[in-house]
């Protein structure tokens, strides 16, 4: 590990902290000060790196990850001691779970105290062991940097997670004698091995009907650039889970089946049904279960990924391609023959084609109050240009626009299918609005969900964020509700009451918009989009036909 070889026999811990974060180059960091940490928080002020406040931890860990999923670079999240740490476990486990790094550091009591029942003692490592890659105290002044660099590493590693640091107020006050670390100039995994590459083209050349399926890391922007020429030139149907939105291409849109996830039930499960060999790139199970789409299948799997398959009785490759999934990509393309397409996927293929030309003629014409999700989904069809963010909260909403629309630039939709954490979606829009400042963010969701986070509409606010969050309301936990009326004839625990948006807007400071009809929507939005800082915008929703989006049509639907 190189460094810059300045002593810092005069620097804190907390300065060696801060300076290692400005090393790896971090711009910004999101928390919630306290007693226990507020050494690092001082120091913060004279670096270079903006300190913003955020409303409670577990958003602060959000907005971290949605700074990490934009960039591929770890976001920072930083608390105090105690109930600081344990509010973080939420923003950290869904950050793991989806592939976003982050690190989180926390304040804890000095070291002699640790194993006393003092003020906010816990036992932070262990309690972040399971929901991160690495969890790990600084236990002396002289590792600082040490422990810093290593949890960057973690994060941002292989399939990128969450790290935790827990940082014991007296090291973070001690002189630290040890020098700032900095990351490697050139470090990476390389492709896969090369005999593994020769045998997985060898199989995808003589399968009758191979069907690739993409997954979150096909979405990260240099995975993407390859993916599309290894689909071009193999004529490959193509589907992808809810994460990896926006990984094919418009060319390419006639080789696409649609997006899969939650429920076996879509004509893009039919497409992967059909394969004889699946590939599967940047794909993690937790995405869309191997048995909901494999169990009790007997064909070729070829996997592609910067880790190995977690193996199980319905996902058990063939071929495993471990290694940097670009550069593996770029080695198997010149060895995959240009096919026709199989007359049966084309024809399916072409059904579904059609079908979203339904789709979307029926949509555009629904103009019944509540607004129907398919109409939201006509009219946001309109308005996802290149030049728009789209952050997805977890509902009901989510899984018809997660299905119905379409995005073809990596990383443009930020959806959650992983532990489908209520309350992403107004964090993950001020992490893109920082990010993106010359584009325009939209983030979505329902009622239920909006209260998870809605306090940080106020960070939002402060930060001038510009943003429009719409919440779709119904009055209730709608995607549990239906659920429920399908196991047990009736929904419980679901109803909650109202909120008023544009007086919960104003009193935060910002712009609150009803939408009331479906003709107003587009013009809501427009308005919106001309005003600076964040606005709310509520529409009443009609989820009458939301049970179709969990109706079992295929036999391989299990519970």
């Amino acid at each position: 590990m190189s460094s810059d070889k300045q002593q810092t026999k005069q620097f804190s811990g907390a300065d060696v902290l801060v300076k290692t974060l400005e090393q790896q180059k971090v711009k910004w960091v999101f928390g919630v000060p306290g007693a226990r940490i507020d050494k690092v928080f001082n120091t913060l002020v004279d670096s270079s790196i903006q300190t913003v406040v955020c409303r409670h931890e577990q958003n602060a860990a959000f907005i971290a990850g949605g700074i990490g999923r934009l960039t591929g670079k770890a976001g920072v999240a930083i608390t105090t001691s105690g109930p600081g740490v344990s509010n973080l476990v939420t923003g950290l486990a869904t950050a793991n779970t989806e592939g976003d790094p982050v690190i989180a550091f926390s304040g804890a009591v000095p070291i002699a105290d640790r194993l006393k029942k003092v003020h906010q003692s816990m036992d932070s490592v262990n309690l972040m062991r399971p929901v991160t890659k690495y969890s790990a105290e600084v236990d002396s002044p002289e590792s600082v940097s040490e422990v810093i660099t290593n949890a960057f590493r973690s994060a941002e590693s292989d399939r990128p997670g969450a790290a935790f640091v827990s940082l014991p107020m007296d090291i973070m006050m001690a002189p630290a004698r040890c020098d700032i670390l900095t990351p490697p100039e050139y470090s990476g995994t390389g492709p896969a091995d090369a005999a593994a590459i020769k045998e997985a083209a060898r199989l995808i050349n003589q399968a009758k009907t191979p069907v690739v399926l993409l997954g979150l890391l096909a979405s990260k922007q240099e995975n993407a650039v390859e993916v599309h020429v290894l689909i071009d030139r193999g004529r490959l149907p193509v589907i992808g889970t809810f994460q990896a939105a926006g990984a094919v291409s418009t060319n390419l849109f006639s080789n696409f089946g649609g997006r899969v996830g939650q429920i076996n039930n879509q004509p893009a499960d039919e497409i992967l049904a059909a394969g004889d060999l699946i590939i599967t790139i940047g794909y993690d199970p937790v995405e869309y279960w191997p048995a909901l789409w494999n169990k009790g299948i007997t064909r070729t799997i070829i996997h592609v990924d910067a880790l190995p398959a977690d193996i199980d009785n319905s996902y058990s490759p063939t071929v495993e391609l471990i290694g940097n999934i670009a550069a593996t990509i770029q080695l198997l393309t010149p060895l995959i023959a240009p096919r026709a397409p199989d007359p049966s996927i084309k024809k399916q293929l072409d059904k579904i084609a059609q079908s979203r030309e339904e789709l979307a003629r029926s949509s555009a014409m629904m103009n019944g109050i509540p607004v129907h999700p398919l109409r939201l989904v006509s009219e946001l069809h309109r308005i996802l240009t290149p030049d728009m963010t789209l952050c997805l909260d977890m509902g009901s909403f989510h899984l018809w626009i997660a299905r119905y629309l379409y995005s073809f630039r990596a990383r443009q939709v930020l959806i959650s299918n992983g532990q489908q954490t209520l309350g992403v979606a107004l964090p993950w829009a001020i992490a893109a609005a920082l990010l993106r400042p010359a584009e325009k963010v939209l983030s979505v969701s329902g009622d239920g969900g909006f209260l998870f986070s809605g306090m940080e509409l106020e960070t939002a606010v402060r930060l001038q964020s510009n943003l429009i969050h719409m919440i779709c309301i119904d009055g209730t936990y709608d995607m549990v509700a239906v659920q429920e009326v399908a196991k047990y004839g009736r929904p419980s625990g679901t109803t909650f009451g109202p909120v008023d948006p544009v007086q919960y807007a104003e009193a935060f400071g910002a712009r609150g918009f009803i939408i009331r009809s479906p003709d107003q929507i587009a013009p809501v939005l427009k308005k919106a989009f001309d005003i600076p800082g964040p606005v709310l915008i509520g529409v009443h929703v009609d989820y009458r036909d939301n049970h179709k989006l969990f109706e079992q049509v295929n036999e391989r639907s299990i519970h």
